[in-house]
């Protein structure tokens, strides 16, 4: 019996401590359970759902405008990709073609010699 009563002491001491789980206030959304005529609580459950109906309709036309928003950015950016990659491989072949005539002159000079002193100029 006493064992009972500290058990249920300690329960009582710790309640404080857990807090009841409460609903979530949404807002705009009315209290309905607090009418007792049958009439004004479905009328006021139909308000809920026209409210909530209008928020996930609102809720959906603002997700497909940005979901339509980052499509056509994403086809931007791909374009924009497609522009970039043109101008690397234009840079590409000018860089090619330009190793082609550094190497079609070193052909065609004759080396130095590497005893011969390089030219100075006249001292005044």
């Amino acid at each position: 019996m006493i064992r009972t009563i500290h058990l249920a002491a300690v329960v009582l001491l710790l309640l404080p401590l857990f807090p009841a789980a409460r609903a979530q206030d949404v807002k705009g959304i009315e209290l309905c359970t607090q009418e007792t005529r049958m009439d004004r609580r479905t009328g006021c459950l139909q308000s809920n759902v026209e409210y909530l109906q209008g928020l996930l309709t609102k809720n959906a036309a603002d997700a497909q405008h940005k979901f339509n928003a980052a499509g056509a950015e994403i086809g931007a950016l791909k374009s924009e990709i497609g522009a970039l990659k043109g101008e690397i491989a234009a840079l590409k072949a000018a860089l090619a073609a330009e190793h082609a005539a550094i190497e079609k002159l070193r052909a065609t000079k004759p080396d130095k010699p590497a005893d011969k002193p390089a030219d100075k100029p006249a001292a005044k």
